[in-house]
């Protein structure tokens, strides 16, 4: 399903990935755009994005950067967008975005399980 914004272009609503897109594709960028909208009590505006990430990065977040990946994530239903009014998007984690992250940080943590026993 999609919707059409008034600038004529189509945002994905549904939250289905498309059969070409694997969660194991993600940037790690991507994957933390996804991280700092589970933190999200309620779906965050694209500033509120870029100035959490810039605390995780410790530096500025390129508008140039976030925009496209956040554009992407919500053609490849990861990400929902909305309107917070006529200027402001809001942008929401969907299940899939959510399984996606979840499914990253399990395969992580099973490769680096026993990492501190290593270090005794």
């Amino acid at each position: 399903m999609s919707e059409t914004n008034s600038a004529g272009t189509k945002s994905r609503t549904d939250g289905d990935v498309p059969p070409n897109k694997k969660p194991a594709d993600l940037s790690k960028f991507q994957l933390r755009i996804l991280a700092v909208l589970t933190d999200a009590e309620d779906a965050p505006k694209g500033v509120t994005i870029k100035r959490r990430l810039r605390t995780y990065y410790d530096a500025e977040v390129n508008h140039g950067r976030l925009y496209p990946n956040l554009d992407e994530l919500v053609t490849d239903g990861f990400v929902t967008k909305g309107r917070k009014d006529q200027r402001t998007n809001a942008y929401d984690i969907t299940d899939t975005g959510r399984d996606a992250l979840v499914s990253e940080v399990a395969w992580l943590v099973e490769r680096t399980d026993g990492f501190e026993e290593a270090d005794s």
